[in-house]
């Protein structure tokens, strides 16, 4: 599938999911495993793995509450466990892209 094989920009993944950049750049300073591509100027690309290791890493610290410490000492536990898909969010999934415009309307009401 060629989407999984894509690479996105730090943007991209920042959107995707609901990360802010500045902290997706201090996560790959604590985790040695996320290794996106830099192009000149020092562009990240990520592949679909890196994506999927985000998403895990979010979920490690913001869902179940641990720390960078803890979280690496998890991801180290489950190295060789896959790391699962259900934790990123499905881009062909329309209805997430309509409400966001639909909010998107109304806060532009509001200027209009």
């Amino acid at each position: 599938m060629k989407e999984e094989t894509a690479y996105r920009t730090i943007s991209e993944v920042s959107n995707l999911l609901q990360v802010p950049a500045s902290v997706l750049r201090f996560w790959e300073s604590q985790f040695p495993q996320i290794t996106p591509v830099k192009r000149a100027g020092g562009r990240r690309l990520y592949g679909a793995e890196d994506v999927m290791l985000i998403a895990t890493i979010r979920d490690l610290l913001y869902k179940e509450g641990l720390t960078i410490k803890g979280a690496l000492k998890r991801l180290k536990e489950n190295k060789k466990a896959p790391i699962e898909k259900e934790n990123i969010p499905v881009q062909d999934d329309f209805g997430y892209f309509i409400a966001e415009l639909k909010n998107l309307r109304a806060y532009l009401a509001d200027y209009v």
